[in-house]
């Protein structure tokens, strides 16, 4: 649990502290909330069901602060306003989920253009999750092997993406520049 939390958690740390202090909470509000949070984590039997640690140790925080303002008998008008808002910026827009689509199909079509073994072990490892052992046992061929075709498949897949990027922008270049698209 603690090394999940040290990569997961801890890095998103300061962006909730960040986010506290704009609802105008105190300092030492702020390192309880915190430290409240970690705690409500390290309680969890499993972090299995977690799939986006950021936005997870945002809404612990979220509800805590929430809790602590409905308590206070004063509450400032600007820490509503912060947690209302908190809301939407956990959601990403439309044109993000639909640009990350794109983007996912994109890289399915750049990994189905690898050759059959490559592609196949590169999906088992990179998309299904698979350990290197398990696609060696599976496929009856060494760790070695299974390391070197991941290895040169993300390598390719990487190139063919930067070689969609620089055409795409060539073209919106000469887009922008008067020419007609090819």
């Amino acid at each position: 649990m603690a090394a999940w939390v040290t990569e997961h958690v801890i890095p998103h740390e300061a962006a909730v502290r960040a986010w506290l202090a704009r609802t105008r909470a105190s300092q030492e509000d702020i390192d309880e909330l915190i430290q409240e949070s970690y705690s409500r984590l390290a309680a969890l039997e499993s972090v299995d069901h977690i799939d986006r640690p950021d936005a997870y140790f945002f809404s612990i925080a979220r509800n805590l602060l929430v809790r602590r303002l409905r308590r206070a008998r004063v509450v400032p008008i600007e820490a509503i306003a912060e947690i209302d808002a908190f809301q939407d910026d956990m959601r990403p827009s439309p044109e993000r989920e639909a640009g990350s689509r794109i983007d996912y199909r994109r890289l399915l079509a750049l990994i189905d253009a690898l050759p059959e073994r490559r592609r196949r072990i590169v999906r088992m490892r990179k998309l299904e999750g698979w350990s290197q052992r398990e696609i060696a046992a599976a496929l009856g061929i060494s760790e070695s092997i299974v390391e070197n075709e991941i290895y040169q498949g993300v390598r390719a897949v990487q190139r063919a993406w930067r070689d969609g990027e620089a055409l795409s922008a060539a073209r919106l270049a000469a887009f922008e520049g008067g020419e007609r698209p090819r």
